[in-house]
């Protein structure tokens, strides 16, 4: 008779996600979708489908599984008539095609953003008619390959930070001079403080933005600090070229002695004794 009664119990039709049994709706359909056993193997079609987009989430093509025996469920559509499975197919293709076409639009797009910046400072450092001349004559294969790689060049050329490796060289190696330490203020013993007091990151004179916007607006600054220092050069791009290396030398000169004073600071600072405040020792007695 027990095992008559755990049969029976196995039998029983109960829907785990209602928890209805057979005998409150006898009309609807159940469907048993997984190796569970017992009670919990049975379930409500339109519950578990009701279950199923909870997890789907709209998305159709998703796996669902049991979240008792990790079963996956085996979900199967009718089959569309042609000309929806024609529609189904393009819409497939156009989801797959579409990011391709977008990086290709992105990639493009730089691409000739980069060229358009390489004829402008073409035209900007050897002049209007100069560089008209020279792009006019040159090959077009070496102008679709040469344009794009100028901006390139000047973000990669202002990553280079030699201002840290003479300033690093200078702590080492040339701090005996005492005119020069007068200049920068050197007034640390290198021997002890060179490494530690060095920063190791590039903090907020590195950053990508900075590095991006000075590079991209390096030919206008030297193109105008050449017409200020080189203005009796003929030659438009030897004055250009004048002024860039004037400018990045200048440049370099005022960072050193700015970095080299944060390294003084940094090496002289101190930190003080701690004493309890008076106003707390009066609140406390």
């Amino acid at each position: 008779m027990a095992e008559v009664a755990v049969v029976e119990e196995d039998n029983r039709k109960t829907c785990w996600v209602c928890f209805a049994t057979e005998d409150d709706d006898r009309a609807a359909p159940w469907v048993r979708p997984c190796r569970c056993k017992g009670t919990s193997k049975w379930v409500h079609q339109q519950c578990l489908q009701r279950w199923v987009d909870e997890k789907q989430r709209g998305d159709s093509t998703t796996k669902v599984s049991c979240p008792q025996c990790n079963t996956e469920y085996l979900i199967i559509f009718p089959k569309f008539g042609p000309f929806v499975y024609i529609l189904d197919l393009a819409d497939r293709i156009i989801y797959k095609v579409c990011p391709m076409v977008a990086g290709g639009v992105f990639i493009g797009s730089v691409y000739w953003t980069a060229c358009t910046y390489g004829v402008v400072t073409v035209l900007q450092v050897l002049g209007h008619k100069e560089g008209l001349s020279v792009m006019e004559s040159a090959d077009p294969v070496f102008l679709l390959i040469g344009l794009p790689t100028i901006p390139i060049m000047l973000i990669l050329a202002k990553m280079v930070r030699w201002e840290d490796y003479v300033l690093r060289f200078w702590q080492r190696h040339v701090s005996k001079s005492r005119i020069l330490n007068y200049i920068l203020g050197s007034d640390l013993d290198q021997s002890d403080a060179a490494d530690r007091l060095m920063p190791t990151d590039p903090g907020p004179m590195f950053t990508a933005s900075r590095v991006l916007c000075g590079a991209l607006i390096m030919p206008t600054i030297a193109t105008i600090f050449g017409k200020l220092c080189f203005g009796s050069v003929e030659s438009n791009f030897q004055r250009t070229l004048l002024g860039g290396i004037g400018f990045v030398a200048m440049k370099g000169v005022l960072r050193i002695y700015f970095k080299q004073q944060q390294y003084k600071r940094h090496g002289l600072r101190s930190i003080l004794d701690w004493d309890e405040p008076e106003a707390d020792n009066s609140t406390q007695t």
